[in-house]
């Protein structure tokens, strides 16, 4: 019998030996996001989703700010089923009723923090304003990490940006040898305003999210080709929160909406394909 899929793998086997790369998909929709996985529609992400596609659970907030909070103090999207489910990562605390045998269960207050602690170069590449670093709220969440890259062509403003944040990272990469990295992306395409992903549109709807997601689909190609060429690679894609575009009357986030609550989530290896110099 096949393991299951969502399950977790030993997290301590794999830090040390992998690569990680934790992915957020700013205010990506469950609902869109797997649409576009039924309707073949995600030719770079959808061959390493689970048989299904993507995992629904549930984010631990309603926007960016707290979101990022809980997932770097190891509270990734929960299962949107009942059960107490291990996680990844977890700060050690007494009472943790979620730290299993294969949690990779650290001292420090983040998982940055620990991975740093185990040798990784940790790198922020942010999009949205929480990681600009243009003010001492921007600066708390890329403070968490060794190194942090922010500039208006990462962010929501840049139309290109998933790609220019691609670049970035694989240029990192390149730079660090045969160190292992901790490599974290927040991508801002998706979030508002999006409407320039979908031709023609004046106003962000949910068919501009959607072409927003096509776009960062074909753009992460070069990063996973990067990361299979460097070393073997665990990687985390999911969203910090979704958006509403009207239903029962909200639009946006920071509410309390199923739209908002209910998260796209994957995780995966990425098998090394290079040479070992």
């Amino acid at each position: 019998m096949k393991p299951d899929p969502r399950s977790i793998p030993d997290m301590n086997q794999v830090v040390g030996s992998h690569d990680i790369v934790f992915i957020t998909l700013d205010t990506l929709r469950y609902d869109v996001a797997q649409r576009l996985y039924e309707a073949g529609e995600l030719p770079v992400l959808g061959p390493r989703l689970p048989p299904g596609g993507w995992e629904r659970r549930h984010s631990p907030a309603s926007f960016t700010y707290a979101a990022h909070h809980a997932f770097f103090a190891g509270f990734l999207p929960t299962p949107d089923h009942p059960g107490r489910h291990p996680r990844l990562f977890a700060t050690s605390f007494r009472g943790s009723e979620t730290t299993s045998a294969h949690t990779h269960e650290f001292a420090q207050e983040s998982v940055p923090a620990s991975l740093a602690g185990a040798g990784y170069r940790t790198i922020c590449i942010g999009g949205v304003g929480f990681f600009n670093k243009e003010t001492a709220l921007g600066c708390v969440l890329p403070g968490m990490f060794q190194e942090s890259h922010w500039k208006r062509s990462l962010g929501v403003d840049g139309r290109h940006s998933t790609e220019r944040q691609v670049a970035l990272a694989i240029a990192r990469l390149d730079a660090l040898g045969q160190q292992r990295v901790f490599l974290f992306i927040n991508v801002a395409a998706i979030h508002s305003p999006n409407r320039g992903y979908l031709p023609g549109c004046t106003s962000d709807n949910i068919d501009s999210h959607a072409a927003a997601l096509r776009y960062v689909d074909g753009a992460l190609a070069p990063l996973f080709a990067a990361c299979a060429a460097r070393a073997p690679t665990f990687a985390i894609v999911c969203s910090d929160h979704g958006s509403a575009y009207g239903e029962d009357g909200f639009r946006g986030h920071r509410i309390a909406h199923e739209s908002v609550w209910n998260v796209p989530y994957a995780h995966f290896f990425i098998d090394f394909e290079g040479t070992t110099p």
